[in-house]
């Protein structure tokens, strides 16, 4: 009996340090998965409260009543593809891309479900079975959303859906090729597959400067009701002017990369004479496109027995006439060589050429970007001497130490002593004059952003533009013009009451003999 008792309390014993120990292991599962838990709680909750929830329900088939296919399908389908709540879907298909290696996507696959949300609404896409119109999604939304809710929601759908559809499609750069066959005037665009790698994250600029180019890319592409609502072609235009090989063409590039445009490149040489040929130009490009005009000022000169004047009607024609509000949703680009000098400020000003950008010569600190984009340097115990050569005053164009560096990425030391010896050998810049205005505050290798619209804002208020050819800077030396002005007035007054009135002589001659001249005739007068 005794023997019976022990083995039993025993026996109760191993079951009960057994269903402790199950306990144990249940409780530290519980704490080691405390997201499925907290998941599992979430989905008791979303099921409860969509019970007591009313919904309205949407299908949205493949193929219409007459069996054409169904536009809003394949948006709806490639916006619920995009969906972040699509990872977090308890199903979901992996589809990859024919095009492009080790791109995979996520989409709706039949019978799951996506959630999203919109204006404070809940809203829940669900792909049905397939049927014999060869499937459909269906949208779920709370019945006192729907009127709220609905449209715009669609509406929504389709443009995050067209903007996907543009950044995937394959960019094309087009050029003009000249007349049409048998001299009819028709014209015509070559085209290719666009691949120029330029991106405005790999530009080697001044971050400040690119920026302020992206905000303003990123306001026009969403400007399309601000323009309609000032009653404005939904147009863009720009001007990249500077010394050859200081990166015009690749900063084009990159915006057209950035913008997710097809690039048209007119060459003005190749069209025939007569403005209609331009105008025909243009009206053969689509809209989404950027169209590249390069060296304006080249072709302004005279030549092939045109006058400058002549070709200068025919631009004006192109870049705004009326055949140019034919199209919306387009950037126009020009790139100049040279100056602003001696451009017709009628091409410069707001309207025909809208952001102005100066592409410069490189300083060291442009130096200094190249490097670490070239050869990964942040710093090098050649940096030193490097800046000695850009202090002397001499100047070197990105397109030049690109090519340094790109010839010796192998040994970024001897990049930098061939960059030490090219900056020897280059001649510096002749020094600025006595009178010359100091220099701006957006003067460096980058170059600087200016807006038309500032110049012809000082031209209306009768002050004279900063620079020849419009084009507003932003600049320190604004604030010791004003001061300038004000000094002058000042001494004006004073000189009047005393009964002398100043004589501006410097515009009659520039270089200062009349000056010299009338002062020794008050020195004759006064002895």
């Amino acid at each position: 009996m005794a023997l019976d008792g022990g083995a039993g309390g025993a026996w109760g014993g191993l079951v009960g340090a057994l269903a402790y120990a199950a306990l144990a292991v249940a409780a530290l599962r519980l704490v080691l998965s405390y997201k499925s838990a907290a998941h599992a709680l979430r989905r008791a909750w979303r099921w409860a409260d969509e019970r007591a929830q009313a919904y309205q329900y949407y299908e949205v088939p493949r193929l219409a009543a007459d069996g054409a296919e169904n536009p809003l399908f394949r948006k709806a389908a490639a916006y619920v593809s995009s969906l972040p709540s699509l990872e977090d879907a308890d199903a979901a298909c992996v589809v990859s891309s024919a095009a492009k290696s080790n791109d995979f996507a996520l989409q709706l696959g039949a019978g799951h479900a996506a959630r999203d949300a919109f204006l404070g609404a809940r809203l829940e896409w669900t792909n049905a079975a397939a049927a014999a119109g060869g499937g459909r999604l269906v949208l779920r939304v709370r019945r006192h959303d729907r009127t709220r809710v609905l449209r715009p929601y669609l509406q929504h759908v389709e443009s995050v859906a067209d903007e996907m559809e543009a950044r995937r499609r394959e960019l094309r750069i087009y050029a003009n090729t000249g007349a049409g066959k048998g001299g009819s005037g028709a014209t015509r665009w070559a085209s290719a597959p666009f691949t120029h790698p330029a991106t405005l994250d790999t530009v080697a600029m001044d971050p400040e400067l690119k920026a302020r180019v992206r905000a303003d890319l990123e306001g026009f592409l969403k400007g399309r009701v601000y323009y309609h609502r000032l009653g404005r072609v939904w147009r863009r235009s720009y001007l990249l002017y500077g010394a050859p090989g200081t990166g015009k063409s690749t900063f084009a590039a990159a915006m057209a990369r950035f913008l997710g445009y097809d690039v048209y490149e007119v060459d003005l040489s190749r069209a025939a004479s007569g403005e209609d040929d331009l105008r025909a130009l243009l009206l053969d490009t689509a809209p989404r496109s950027l169209i590249l005009v390069e060296d304006l000022d080249r072709y302004l000169r005279a030549g092939d027995g045109e006058t400058a004047a002549a070709r200068t009607a025919r631009v004006l024609g192109f870049m705004d006439g009326i055949s140019s509000c034919c199209g919306e949703e387009r950037v126009m680009v020009f790139t100049m060589s040279g100056g602003k000098d001696g451009v017709d400020p009628a091409v410069l000003r707001p309207g025909r050429l809208d952001v102005h950008i100066h592409f410069t010569m490189c300083d060291f600190e442009g130096f200094k970007a190249l490097a670490s984009n070239y050869l990964g340097l942040k710093d090098h115990k050649l940096y030193p001497q490097v800046e000695e050569g850009f202090q002397g005053g001499a100047r070197l164009s990105p397109a030049e130490l690109g090519e340094i560096m790109i010839a010796n990425r192998g040994s970024p030391s001897r990049a930098l002593r061939t960059v030490i010896s090219a900056l020897q050998h280059v001649a510096p810049p002749p020094p600025p004059a006595a009178a010359a205005r100091p220099p701006r505050l957006t003067s460096r290798w980058s170059g600087h952003l200016d807006y038309a619209s500032a110049a012809s804002d000082a031209t209306a208020a009768g002050q004279s533009s900063p620079r020849a050819g419009g084009g507003g800077g932003f600049g320190k030396d604004a604030p010791i013009r004003e001061f300038k002005k004000l000094y002058g007035l000042i001494k004006y007054r004073s000189r009047k009451e005393a009964g002398v009135v100043p004589v501006d002589d410097s515009a009659a001659s520039p270089n200062g003999r009349a000056s010299e001249a009338s002062s020794d005739k008050d020195r004759a007068g006064d002895s």
